[in-house]
C-alpha cells in the first residue's frame, strides 16, 4: 500500500552508461561472479535461466544461448520448433554474491532463427517502449512488491511463517516486522547494493504479508527488477526455511497480494503529467490533458487488461473478496478512478503519476506494463476523457473471472495488439487467450472442499 518512488519530479536512470570497453565478461569479473543467470520469462511470468560461467560470458554476449521453448512453458512452441537463443542486455545485469557467492544474473531477449520473438514478454515491451519513445513518450514506472511469507505442511496447507502473527489488524506492525528483521533487511540491503534505491519494507495488511519498494525508473528496467526482486526474495527466504509467495489470494480471509503500478510519462527529463500554468485543469488533479487522457485509457481498456495485469484464476479471488479479517480487501471492483484513495482502480497520489492498483502479484511484470502503456496512449490518441473522479459506478465493471478477462481481451484490439505488436501474424494473443481459458477449465473441472461442503447431502 505504500507509495512506491514518492519524489517523481526527475526520472531515475534505467542503469549506468556502459563504455564501449565493457563486456558481460569483464562487468562479471569486476564483481568476483563467477556463473551468470542467464533470464528470461515465458507469457506466465516464470523465470528461465541457464547457468553460465564467466569463462562463457564471451560466447554468451555474442551468439546467446539456446533454450528448448516448448520444455520451458508458455512460450508458443511444439517439440519440433527451433531453439530460442537469449541474448543478454547487458545494461540489466546485476551481481548477486549476497545470494550465493560468485552468482550474477543479466536479462535476455529472447531471438528464434535471428529475429526478436514474438512471444517473448521482454522483446513485447522493449518494442512498445522503443515505438512510444521514437514519438517522444517515454514511461517511468514504480512496482509495488507484495508477497506473503508462509511455511507448507506435509498435507498441503499453508501457515504463516511467522507463528506469533496473528493480530486482527497486523498492518504496519512494528513488532511483526522486527521477528522478520533479517529476512527484510537482506533484501533491503540486496536492493542498496544493486543501486535500486530501497526506501521503505512493511508489514502489509494480512498476517504473514509484505511489501518492499525501491525507487521508479523506465518500464523496462522495473519490470527487469519485479523479476529480479520476486527471485531474490523467494531464495532468501527459502534460505530461512520459508516460501515467499506472490500467489494473488492463498487465504481465504486475508488481504491479497497486488503488484501496483505508478506510471508517469516524460519526453526526456520533461515530465508530461503536471498540467501546464496555462493549461485549464479540468478534473482538479493538476493533470496535462495528455494525462487526463492517459487515465481514459486505463479506465477504458480496464477489462481487457485484466487479462494481463490479473492473469490466474486465484486474481479472482482477489478481487472479487467481499471482505478480510482486517476488515478491508483493498482491492478494485469497478473500473473507477480518484485522488488519494485507495478504494479506486486508479489512484492519482499526486500531479506526476497514477497508481494502476488492479494487478496483483500472478502478473508478468513485462506484460503489465506494456498492456498499461498502450491502452493509456490509446487514451490519448483518441483524447478519451476519464469522467468526474470518485465515481465508483460509472465506469465498467471489472471481470469477476479468468474467463470473463479472457473475453474482454478477445473483444480489445488494443491490448489484444499489444500481445501481437512483434509479428501480428504470430497469433500470439489467440496463443494466450486459449492458455488462459483452458488454465480456467482446469480449475472448473476440479472438485473443491467447498463443492463437498455445499452438495455432498444437499439433495
Amino acid at each position: 500500500m505504500y507509495d512506491s518512488g514518492a519524489v517523481v519530479s526527475v526520472p531515475l536512470k534505467s542503469a549506468p552508461a556502459l563504455s564501449a570497453t565493457q563486456s558481460l565478461a569483464s562487468l562479471a569479473k569486476a564483481d568476483g561472479v563467477r556463473f551468470l543467470l542467464a533470464t528470461f520469462t515465458t507469457l506466465t511470468g516464470k523465470p528461465c535461466a541457464k547457468l553460465v560461467p564467466v569463462e562463457a560470458a564471451d560466447a554468451l554476449e555474442g551468439e546467446g544461448v539456446g533454450f528448448a521453448g516448448y520444455a520451458a512453458g508458455a512460450m508458443g512452441q511444439q517439440p519440433r520448433d527451433p531453439d530460442v537463443v537469449a541474448i543478454p542486455d547487458l545494461s540489466s545485469y546485476v551481481p548477486l554474491t549476497f545470494v550465493r557467492p560468485g552468482l550474477g544474473m543479466v536479462h535476455c531477449d529472447p531471438y528464434v532463427e535471428d529475429r526478436p520473438y514474438a512471444f517473448a514478454p521482454r522483446v513485447i515491451l522493449r518494442t512498445l517502449a522503443e515505438k512510444a519513445a521514437a514519438q517522444g513518450t517515454g514511461l517511468v514506472s514504480g512496482a509495488e512488491v507484495e508477497y506473503f511469507l508462509v511455511q507448507r505442511g506435509a498435507d498441503g496447507t499453508l501457515t504463516t511463517a511467522d507463528r506469533l502473527d496473528d493480530a486482527a489488524q497486523p498492518c504496519y506492525d512494528a513488532r511483526g516486522l522486527t521477528r522478520m528483521y533479517e529476512h527484510l533487511t537482506a533484501v533491503s540491503d540486496a536492493m542498496v547494493q544493486l543501486g535500486w534505491g530501497p526506501y521503505a519494507s512493511d508489514h502489509e495488511d494480512g498476517n504473514g504479508q509484505f511489501e518492499q519498494n525501491f525507487h521508479h525508473a523506465d518500464a523496462l528496467t522495473t519490470a527487469d527488477r519485479v523479476v529480479t526482486l520476486r527471485y531474490i526474495v523467494q531464495v532468501l527466504a527459502e534460505q530461512r526455511g520459508m516460501t515467499a509467495t506472490f500467489m494473488p489470494k492463498p487465504f481465504t480471509d486475508r488481504t491479497g497480494s497486488g503488484l501496483h503500478l505508478h506510471l508517469s510519462l516524460w519526453d526526456g527529463e520533461r515530465a508530461l503529467f503536471p498540467a501546464g500554468a496555462a493549461e485549464q485543469d479540468a478534473y482538479g488533479m493538476g493533470f496535462s490533458a495528455q494525462a487526463y487522457g492517459f487515465t481514459a485509457g486505463l479506465l477504458a481498456h480496464a477489462p481487457a487488461l485484466h487479462a494481463l495485469i490479473a492473469p490466474t484464476v486465484n486474481s479472482y479471488k482477489r478481487t472479487g473478496a467481499t471482505t478480510t479479517a482486517s476488515g478491508a480487501t483493498w482491492a478494485p471492483r469497478t473500473a473507477s478512478w480518484g485522488g488519494n484513495d485507495r478504494t479506486h482502480f486508479l489512484r492519482v497520489p499526486d500531479t506526476h503519476r497514477v497508481e494502476l492498483r488492479g494487478g496483483d502479484g500472478s502478473a508478468n511484470s513485462y506484460l503489465a506494463a506494456a498492456g498499461a502503456l498502450a491502452a493509456g496512449l490509446d487514451g490519448i490518441a483518441r483524447a478519451l476523457e476519464p469522467g468526474e473522479p470518485g465515481v465508483t459506478d460509472g465506469g465498467p465493471r471489472l471481470p469477476r473471472t479468468l474467463l470473463d478477462a479472457v473475453h474482454a481481451l478477445e473483444g480489445d484490439d488494443v491490448v489484444r495488439g499489444v500481445l501481437d505488436l512483434v509479428d501480428a501474424s504470430a497469433g500470439v494473443s489467440d496463443y494466450y487467450a486459449e492458455l488462459k481459458r483452458e488454465e480456467f477449465y482446469s480449475w472448473h473441472n476440479t472438485v473443491s472442499p467447498w463443492e463437498i461442503d455445499r452438495y455432498l447431502t444437499a439433495v
